[in-house]
């Protein structure tokens, strides 16, 4: 009897559980519940993120400081050359590169040739592409080759591959993407805020970056360089502003989506809103027509009844800091950047035809791709391009500034300082790119503030590695430390800084 009631007890269970099991997974999915990820939320998400990470107080205020656009302030202590970790720049490109990197080793793998997701995988890689340049730029020796793995190949403690390495790879990486690109292809349709979906200015956007990649090594692997650049100029580039790879702003949304500048204005430290006395002083002599829409006369000029601009110093030593008069210093301009009454709202530019012809230009001044005659063609659409961005619109060149477009009488190396200071201007608002373009041209010459800091009195060369990363991959980051000549500081230069 007892063996009976053991049998009937047994067989109830396994019915029972059977029964429970049967549509275990679909009984405990919730309804609403997200089982497959869009790879456009990704790459929105990323586009977005990445573009507003330029210009966001903190990198604003330390790498801006540093190449003079912004005066920065006491609350920024590395504005001042005193060394730290940038463990935010660090954290947030890697979190970036993860996310894409998701997209070609989990949501779309295995459809690198169908037309379902072969042109979606080449634009990750792309936008992958461009932050990756921009770290190790920012960095130097970076994990790279053993970073943004599947799952199954996660590595805890990654090797730092040589910034020389990581360039080449990423030359080859972003012609293997633009093969790809393929029009008829599913693309990101509106998820893409740079150019919504359509490839033909994607393989322009993508030329026009391997131009880049190829002009930053250009003092340090001249062969490789002239090579790139001579391939990138035979083929579309950026044609003009409606080309612009940008992201949206809305003045009337949460801090978050409104320019990162006027960010600044909305939740920043007042402490943090100066420009520096380079720029505005620039502009001010060349009678630049940015001049009003980048930055505001002093409230103790326009009190006077004579409205002036003047900018403040920069890394400024404690006693010089005691003496400072803020109203005898200008902001950025209240008719623009700091106006969330501006319409349409200053979309935050990511990489523009501005930057394409300043390239062109000095890649033309070497005659790679274009003779040095183009040069200053390639130089004065730079600079109209650059006056014609939002929020300036200047479309009509000012006869008091037209000198300023052209090379007539000047040497070689005046036509390149002629670049770099127009490109410096340009990049206003864009602190790592402009950053990284000045320790690679050497233009304009700026000189250090007078707070020693760090540095002894130098301008920052690049950026110090995170200390999380010291810490828990010590013997990989001590190796990549020993390769510097001066060890994880600002004064040691990244491979590409030859100037």
């Amino acid at each position: 009897m007892k063996n009976i009631f053991k049998s009937i007890l047994l067989t109830g269970v396994v019915l029972f559980t059977q029964a429970c099991t049967k549509d275990f997974e679909k009984i405990n999915t919730p309804p609403t519940s997200v089982t497959t990820i869009d790879p456009g939320l990704v790459l929105s998400k990323v586009q977005k993120d990445a573009a507003f990470a330029e210009g966001v107080e903190y990198p604003n205020n330390q790498y801006g400081s540093w190449i003079q656009h912004w005066g920065g302030g006491v609350l920024i202590s590395s504005s001042r050359y005193i060394e730290q970790s940038d463990n935010a720049a660090w954290s947030s490109h890697y979190t970036l590169i993860r996310n894409l990197a998701q997209i070609r080793n989990e949501i779309l793998k295995g459809q690198e040739d169908s037309p379902t997701g072969r042109t979606k995988l080449a634009i990750a890689r792309i936008v992958e592409i461009s932050l990756w340049q921009r770290l190790t730029d920012l960095f130097g020796d970076v994990p790279y080759s053993e970073s943004a793995l599947g799952i199954a190949d996660i590595k805890t403690k990654p090797a730092f591959d040589t910034q020389e390495s990581i360039y080449k790879s990423l030359i080859a990486d972003i012609d293997a993407a633009m093969a790809q690109l393929t029009p008829t292809d599913a693309s990101y349709g509106n998820a893409d805020f740079y150019y919504k979906g359509d490839v033909n200015k994607w393989k322009k956007y993508a030329n026009s970056l391997k131009l880049r990649l190829g002009m930053r090594i250009r003092y340090a692997d001249p062969a490789l360089a002239q090579k790139t650049v001579t391939e990138a100029m035979g083929q579309p580039l950026l044609e003009s502003n409606s080309d612009n790879a940008a992201i949206p702003t809305y003045n009337n949304a949460t801090n978050a989506n409104v320019h990162p500048i006027l960010n600044h204005f909305l939740a920043g430290s007042p402490d943090l809103k100066y420009l520096a006395a380079p720029f505005v002083a620039q502009l001010v002599t060349t009678n630049d027509p940015r001049l009003p829409r980048i930055a505001q006369p002093t409230v103790n000029s326009v009190k006077a009844g004579t409205p002036a601009y003047r900018g403040i110093g920069v890394a400024l030593t404690d006693a010089l800091l005691k003496t400072i008069v803020r109203d005898d210093y200008s902001t950025a301009s209240t008719q623009t950047f700091f106006n969330r009454s501006y319409s349409p709202a200053i979309p935050c530019i990511v990489y523009s035809f501005s930057d394409v012809s300043f390239y062109k230009a000095e890649a033309a001044l070497e005659g790679w791709g274009a003779t040095p005659e183009q040069a200053e063609g390639f130089y004065q659409a730079g600079v109209r391009a650059a006056l014609a961005q939002e929020p300036y619109n200047i479309t009509t060149v000012p006869t008091n500034f037209a000198s300023q477009l052209s090379f007539t009488g000047l040497t070689k190396e005046q036509k390149l300082e002629r670049i770099g200071t127009q490109k410096w201007i340009q990049l206003f608002g864009r602190s790592y790119e402009a950053y990284i373009e000045w320790r690679r041209m050497g233009y304009p010459k700026l000189q250090p503030g007078p707070n020693a800091g760090s540095t002894n009195g130098t301008i920052p060369r690049r950026t110090i590695y995170s200390s999380q990363e010291a810490l828990l991959n010590e013997e990989n980051y001590k190796a990549a430390v020993a390769r510097m000549p001066n060890g994880d500081s600002y004064t040691s230069k990244v491979w590409w800084d030859k100037r």
